[in-house]
């Protein structure tokens, strides 16, 4: 068992604490942020960032970076990397409760939540999150620092580049490459590859005219 710090308060630092706990070897000690407004967290001591390493030495203690997909996931690429430059090793956490093969190759500060798929010969590179319920097809690349929401399908031989983001429902076809930085909204049908830093939000559901008691539903 190692002994875990996360970096990080919101919803998902809260939710990475719960899942390591009752899921993995590794028994959380602490929280860091870099401002932080109290002492404490969820019963925790909550450190400064900046004075982690007295109190809780790097090679003693682990790092999970608890970051959403903001700015288009590189502030928790810059938290990783700062992480690193102090020595801390970070962790990845895979739920026991996700499907695969044994034979994903996944980077570190990666986090894979319960009832993924995850086929043969799949790379997931850094710090890489996989919410509930995705489908990531057979030779299938997800690159540094995605951030893939719920119920997307990934399909094989599909390459996702660097920070992207992909909403809920998004799916794309195989043999397809999504660009860097791609930030691929809920409900999209990805049918060709992307460029970099590119947009792609299907046209929402509209309300009818009509009420609801007015359609004989």
């Amino acid at each position: 068992m190692s002994r875990l710090i996360v970096f990080g308060t919101g919803g998902f630092g809260q939710l990475a604490r719960f899942y390591f706990e009752r899921d993995s070897p590794h028994e959380v000690v602490a929280f860091t942020v870099d401002e932080p407004v109290s002492h404490e967290f969820e019963g925790l001591p909550l450190v400064a960032f900046a004075q982690l390493p007295e109190l809780f030495a790097p090679g003693r203690h682990a790092m999970f970076v608890a970051i959403g997909y903001r700015h288009v996931n590189r502030l928790r690429a810059a938290a990783c990397e700062r992480a690193r430059a102090l020595g801390y090793e970070l962790v990845s956490y895979v739920s026991s409760k996700a499907s695969h093969w044994g034979d994903t190759r996944i980077g570190d500060n990666c986090f894979i939540f319960e009832d993924n798929t995850l086929q043969p010969f799949v790379t997931l590179g850094h710090g890489v999150v996989l919410w509930s319920g995705n489908h990531i097809g057979h030779h299938a690349t997800i690159e540094d620092y995605c951030f893939l929401t719920s119920h997307v399908v990934v399909s094989g031989y599909t390459r996702v580049g660097a920070y992207s983001f992909l909403g809920v429902n998004a799916a794309l076809r195989d043999g397809i490459e999504i660009g860097r930085s791609n930030v691929i909204g809920a409900g999209a049908l990805m049918m060709r590859s992307t460029q970099d830093h590119e947009v792609y939000v299907p046209e929402r559901t509209r309300p009818r005219p009509q009420r609801s008691d007015e359609i004989g539903f």
